[in-house]
């Protein structure tokens, strides 16, 4: 009987100590969340300084985590939201579902920005990727591109941030003639993929001969698999640039335990672990420095529209790109 009620004791006693581990949920995309991504290695290193349970949530790619929290609304589970990009904060932020971070902080970003609502945690250059084997000689512009025969894998851009990327990208960079490049380039697209991951896995199985991904790309394979095949391939209209963002939702009931994380992801112990693992420039330099080969595809013209001008030029750009593809 003792040895019962002494069973019990502990039992409520571990019960207890796990009913008031505070519980902070980040809304993700699915590739932060995996195993080879950042999200294990930040968990571990939050939870060490926050006496917390930090808890990613995977929601698909980039642009489904803003459908994700404008259907769930304020009944959303998230705390923070972590993935969205430049392209999304005008229409995230007329939600009025995420609260100010109130912070002022110092970035090692190539552009200047600043946002009351959301925070950078990391960036880089849209470019299409290829295998020098089996293209030694890419495309360096969008119209040769679509003079070729090439077979391109591109993302969806109402699921996925790279996809928008792109429409921003062709529009930045042809702004009236962005809906002749579009019919242009329609032939050489063999598929859309909800996002990054599923066309990126068949471009590495042979199905494309290019894959839109970013200008880092390149260094994981240099770096994680010693081969040197894969490269960015550089435009001569620039490269349009992406900063994935982070915000605070205004119903959250951790909101001290989110300020900590917002400012816990600025710190070297979340920013060193950015380059190695989502392959993406982090938004400060890490004290290590960045891996061997990030800076061997450097666009020498940046492309940017501010989320304003993202907003604005969203919805024209996304019905020039159904035109062009429902041919």
């Amino acid at each position: 009987m003792q040895k019962q009620l002494l069973a019990a004791g502990l039992l409520t006693i571990a019960s207890q100590a796990m009913a008031e581990t505070p519980v902070l949920t980040v809304l993700t995309y699915d590739s932060f969340t995996s195993e080879w991504g950042p999200g294990p290695a930040i968990e571990a290193a939050f939870e060490a300084t926050c006496a917390c349970d930090l808890q990613f949530v995977p929601a698909g790619d980039g642009a489904a985590l803003l459908a994700r929290i404008q259907l769930e609304g304020k009944a959303s589970d998230a705390d923070i939201v972590l993935g969205l990009d430049t392209s999304l904060i005008a229409a995230a932020t007329a939600t009025q579902l995420f609260a100010p971070h109130g912070k002022n902080p110092t970035t090692t970003l190539p552009v200047d920005f600043t946002d009351p609502t959301f925070l950078p945690f990391d960036w880089g250059w849209f470019a299409f990727v290829h295998d020098k084997t089996r293209l030694p000689d890419p495309p360096k512009s969008f119209k040769a591109l679509a003079a070729s025969d090439l077979r391109i894998a591109i993302q969806d851009p109402r699921s996925s941030t790279p996809g928008l990327g792109l429409l921003l990208w062709v529009k930045a960079a042809h702004g009236d003639q962005a809906a002749t490049l579009w019919q242009d380039l329609s032939d050489n697209i063999v598929t859309v993929t909800p996002g990054w991951s599923e066309a990126y896995g068949l471009f590495l199985e042979g199905e494309a001969d290019m894959v839109l991904s970013y200008t880092t790309s390149p260094a994981y394979h240099l770096v994680a698999e010693s081969d040197d095949t894969k490269a960015a391939a550089l435009f001569d209209e620039g490269h349009y640039m992406q900063i994935e963002v982070a915000g605070k939702l205004a119903a959250t009931d951790q909101p001290a335990l989110a300020d900590q994380f917002l400012d816990f992801m600025l710190t070297d112990a979340f920013q060193s672990a950015i380059p190695q693992t989502n392959w993406m420039y982090p938004a400060v330099t890490p004290a290590a420095g960045l891996p061997d080969g990030f800076d061997t595809f450097r666009p020498t013209k940046s492309l940017l529209l501010t989320p304003g001008e993202a907003q604005a030029a969203r919805d024209a750009a996304l019905a020039e790109w159904q035109a062009a593809l429902s041919r």
